[in-house]
């Protein structure tokens, strides 16, 4: 009969498999969610990407700069999701606006329409920095 301790072992090790288990179910349900499509046939992320691709050629060096500088604070596994989703945003603002361009004011607003809330201190001490008025954001903020 095996002793106690490998009980133990073989019992915690049970609940930490499911407990894996579930957090990486949580994460694919999430994003199938945002595959299913919409009732104009869309689905988030199809949206997302053609806010993308429609304002590709709009991004100039210092936005893209001025983009990175914003989504350092994400984790590196993470960052290309939270990329995307913050620069569909900034194309959908855009594409809003018909700009030609794509400008800081653009960047700023998607970013607080694509992050939520909490999210947002780092952007006040990022505008903060570069000497950014922020009371012109502070609907957003």
């Amino acid at each position: 009969m095996p002793n106690e301790f490998f009980m133990w072992f073989i019992f915690l090790w049970s609940i930490f498999i499911f407990v894996l288990i579930s957090i990486g179910g949580y994460f694919m349900f999430r994003k199938f969610l945002k595959k299913m499509p919409k009732e104009d046939g869309k689905s988030i992320l199809d949206w997302q990407d053609y806010y993308i691709e429609k304002t590709q050629h709009l991004w100039n060096l210092e936005g893209k700069a001025f983009l990175e500088e914003l989504v350092e604070p994400v984790p590196v596994l993470f960052r290309d999701v939270a990329r995307d989703k913050i620069k569909g945003k900034i194309g959908e603002v855009a594409l809003e606006d018909e700009a030609s361009e794509i400008t800081r004011d653009h960047i700023i607003k998607g970013y607080c329409l694509a992050t939520p809330k909490r999210d947002h201190k780092f952007l006040v001490k990022k505008l903060t920095e570069k000497n950014i008025d922020k009371s012109t954001y502070q609907q957003y903020l």
